[in-house]
């Protein structure tokens, strides 16, 4: 290039050297072979048909591209384009493959392969495939509207239930704690719905194992469905795809899952797993938990320390356990022994304000 104004140029490379910026991608190629995730696509998801390009092939594009900080399917092409990845990819997909499996994969194609990784467009036109038409037709205006997973969404999910088996088996927990919140992820699309915020989003709810550090379930949502809605179905689904080894169950969620259907099922244990699962949920502060807690003593109240990189630091809020049985949880004739942490700013002593 010619010379600017700094004291240093360019020179461009005609040839393929075989160089990649994205070396650390075949990293995860290697996770999910090893992890067995090839095949359990191939069992759990059959969307691709017998022509063209493999669920697997499309699974591990997919990943790929998310994983290099992908923003849409366009940007297949940038992937594409980089030779020294593609011939990683490539060489990734011929590892200890049999000729038979080799002739198979070359029948899948009318013509020859030329491209290492799918385009835009065929992509799109695999996941059009996960949609349900009939499901959408279910719609009504003004409501919350969840469709059921189709197939291929399900045999998804399966998948990553095999990814979990495989984590366990490597670092074994009889311990899951499942966080489920929803989040909040604004969007232009035409079709999108407003969320309680004011702008256009989807809202999908994930389901968290804080000990394995792996999302064990999400359902993506439109922006006008609460996140508390539906929750206990959504807890179900996450226990089932849970491997063997974990024997204890605990929950943890905001207000949303403040629903009475999800608190009777963990407190009285309906799970025919795990019995009784013990959670940390956030309460309405309805009055009369209110009351209970201004009833409290003074000497009932303590600080509230949290660990700040690994230090214990003061804060200016207090707890007390208050125990206060909602009148729902009453009309249950196995109601749990309820009990509640309250939380107050020390500012509000000082006001004379609980």
């Amino acid at each position: 290039m010619t010379q600017g104004l700094l004291p240093f140029q360019y020179e461009s490379e005609a040839g393929e050297a075989g160089l990649t910026g994205l070396a650390g991608l075949p990293l995860y190629l290697e996770l999910w072979r090893a992890a067995g995730l090839e095949q359990a696509v191939a069992r759990h998801v059959a969307v691709s048909g017998a022509q063209g390009w493999s669920d697997r092939q499309m699974v591990s594009a997919l990943l790929l591209l998310n994983l290099a900080g992908g923003e849409g399917l366009d940007d297949l092409n940038r992937l594409e384009a980089d030779g020294g990845l593609g011939r990683l990819v490539r060489a990734a997909e011929a590892y200890r493959q049999s000729r038979r499996e080799r002739r198979a994969e070359a029948r899948r194609w009318r013509r020859q392969r030329s491209r290492t990784l799918p385009s835009p467009h065929a992509a799109g036109r695999w996941l059009a495939k996960f949609h349900d038409a009939e499901e959408e037709a279910r719609r009504e205006a003004g409501r919350a509207f969840i469709p059921v997973a189709s197939r291929g969404v399900a045999g998804l999910w399966r998948v990553n239930g095999e990814l979990l088996r495989a984590v366990q088996a490597q670092h074994p927990g009889a311990q899951a704690t499942l966080d489920m919140d929803a989040t909040l992820i604004e969007t232009h699309k035409r079709e999108a719905l407003y969320c309680y915020k004011h702008f256009k989003a989807y809202q999908p709810l994930n389901t968290w194992w804080a000990e394995q550090g792996l999302i064990v379930h999400s359902e993506f949502r439109d922006g006008n469905v609460p996140a508390g809605h539906e929750q206990l179905r959504v807890l179900e689904e996450a226990t089932r795809l849970l491997p063997e080894g974990v024997t204890k169950l605990y929950l943890r969620s905001d207000t949303a899952g403040y629903q009475q259907d999800l608190l009777k099922y963990c407190a009285e244990g309906k799970n025919p797993r795990f019995g009784v699962i013990e959670f940390a949920i956030g309460a309405d502060v309805t009055p009369e938990l209110k009351q209970a807690a201004a009833e409290l003593p003074e000497t009932a109240w303590q600080g509230l320390d949290r660990i700040v990189d690994g230090e214990r630091c003061a804060t200016d809020q207090q707890w007390a356990e208050v125990g206060y049985v909602p009148n729902w949880a009453g009309m249950s004739k196995t109601a749990p022994d309820y009990r509640f942490l309250a939380i107050r700013r020390a500012v509000w002593r000082a006001e004379g304000r609980r």
